[in-house]
């Protein structure tokens, strides 16, 4: 499979799981504020739960087939302002998108910028989105030894610590915080990718694993975040 197929596989995948989906939106709400920017919206799966929540939401993506997926899925709904074609890695993001410069204020990127080799590029561009203390919600995949076939496949660059989530925003935002997400996924990912080197997530384990999202949810709350299989980091335009 190429890893645009890899990446649609696991999409769909997660589409099937909304009790997750519901699960990360949750966790992102208490930071989301004013008008909101989706990065790397994808077939919409996040999208969809700022939709049942009665939240207007502008999405966007860099690949122009996940825009048309997005126009044909959210087409007829108010709710979403916008679809937008938008590379969170463009070096020239001014002169290209005069019209959204400030104009956010809040930008999240939900498995998005471990697929940036510039990442640090694309938390300046957040920057330049986002009004006046504005505020950035990123989720990006956690600890670096954790990095396997499963990363290969979904073009990863890298996975991230809570001290490297903080050095990454900190140019551009007031860091407010910084937090592990999915504990229980950990295990998972580990036997998946390291110890039978799948190159997708299985639809299987991932309906299961739905099933199980309250009890992991406690998990979380009960070590206080301080572990998971994703790091999530909020801040504040500076």
């Amino acid at each position: 499979m190429t890893p645009a197929e890899v990446g649609l596989s696991t999409l769909e995948n997660l589409a099937e799981c909304p009790a997750l989906n519901a699960w990360m939106y949750q966790t992102i709400r208490p930071y989301v504020k004013g008008r909101v920017l989706e990065i790397g919206s994808g077939i919409g799966n996040i999208s969809e739960q700022f939709v049942k929540d009665g939240y207007p939401i502008t999405v966007s993506d860099y690949s122009l087939d996940y825009c048309r997926a997005l126009e044909k899925r959210f087409g007829y709904e108010s709710l979403v302002e916008d679809v937008v074609h938008l590379d969170l890695a463009d070096k020239d993001l001014e002169a290209h998108h005069p019209e959204l410069l400030g104009t956010f204020n809040t930008l999240f990127a939900l498995n998005v910028v471990e697929h940036i080799e510039l990442d640090g590029l694309a938390i300046s561009n957040c920057r330049k989105l986002l009004a006046k203390q504005g505020n950035v919600v990123i989720l990006v995949p956690s600890y670096p030894g954790l990095y396997n076939i499963l990363d290969e496949k979904l073009e990863h660059f890298r996975r991230y610590t809570t001290e490297s989530m903080r050095m990454l925003l900190s140019p551009d935002f007031k860091v407010t915080t910084t937090f592990h997400f999915n504990l229980a996924a950990i295990p998972g990912w580990f036997w998946a990718g390291s110890v039978l080197k799948k190159p997708t997530l299985p639809a299987g384990p991932l309906k299961w694993y739905n099933r199980l999202v309250p009890l992991f949810k406690f998990m979380d709350e009960l070590t206080f975040h301080q572990a998971g299989v994703s790091v999530i980091g909020v801040g504040q335009r500076r």
